[in-house]
């Protein structure tokens, strides 16, 4: 195919490319950020009421990542192709709805930009291989992660167990890791926080973190092997701990206020999928070793 000959021959061609697919990709992801909390919560909500109140079955309109179609969330007005073009119509709209003048969360664009980017710096990572291709769909689903457990506290099952098996038989098909080294990484990824989890509930009695954490470094582990785990563990704690502080600090709030910490893991993730190895090299040659 000339297109992919090209892509292979020239990172000028590859690397644009991959920039703009990403920026949809990043449109759907604010789609997929918004609305994947909604579904699991009217999800759970029928599931509830069929349980303990059959005779009274729920009734909820359709509602899924693709209806109803997008619309503006202070008038509701359905918002035309031309309103739904990445980062160009929030930039052409000068950031406010064009039916009601009411102004759009910059968080949207921020988001399709930070995808692309993201995603460019895999693909320069990767080249043009399978693996780029694999590793470009879990940053993806890194990124929709971060964000919902900053809104919600959660992190969906229905996102990190399809991307822990898209990991492990990536590893099979032989783009990524090898096998024992995905298998390995997923199992002490869980079993690291699962143990420091319950270590600390005997200790205090309290939950320290959410099962969705274990899963999310187990994914991370599957991906990128059990050689990087020390070192996401390393940064997601010293920058969770940063950051958790600073903004306790800053929003007046007490210790005991809970702070997600999947977006820690999440970027300690990606840092170690960019530049994880050469990190690991320069902290054993510093070492000597």
């Amino acid at each position: 195919m000339p297109l992919l000959q090209a892509m292979q021959q020239s990172e000028w061609v590859f690397l644009p490319l991959v920039f703009l697919f990403s920026l949809m990709v990043g449109s759907f992801l604010n789609v997929v950020i918004y609305r994947l909390p909604k579904m699991l919560e009217l999800e759970w909500q029928r599931d509830y009421q069929a349980y303990f109140q059959p005779e009274h079955p729920a009734t909820t309109s359709r509602f899924n990542l693709a209806l109803p179609g997008s619309c503006c969330p202070h008038c509701q007005h359905p918002l035309a192709a031309k309103d739904n073009i990445p980062l160009l119509s929030y930039l052409s709209l000068k950031g406010r709805c064009r039916y009601c003048s009411a102004k759009i969360s910059p968080r949207y664009p921020l988001v399709e930009l930070f995808t692309a980017l993201i995603s460019v710096a895999v693909a320069a990572r990767f080249g043009v291989t399978s693996s780029c291709l694999v590793y470009l769909v879990l940053s993806w689903g890194l990124i929709a992660l971060t964000f919902i457990d900053l809104d919600k506290m959660l992190l969906p099952d229905q996102i990190t167990q399809p991307l822990l098996w898209l990991m492990l038989m990536s590893a099979v098909a032989g783009w990524t890791l090898p096998v024992q080294d995905a298998v390995l990484g997923a199992v002490f990824g869980y079993l690291s926080l699962w143990s420091v989890y319950w270590l600390f509930k005997l200790a205090t009695g309290k939950e320290g973190m959410g099962y969705g954490d274990f899963k999310l470094l187990a994914l991370l582990g599957a991906g990128l092997g059990w050689a990087l785990l020390p070192q996401i563990i390393l940064f997601s704690a010293l920058v969770g701990a940063v950051v958790g502080s600073v903004l306790l600090l800053v929003q007046g709030k007490d210790k005991t206020t809970p702070i997600p910490f999947g977006p820690y893991i999440a970027a300690a993730g990606l840092i170690a999928m960019l530049w994880g190895d050469q990190i690991n090299h320069w902290y054993l040659a510093s070492l000597g070793l």
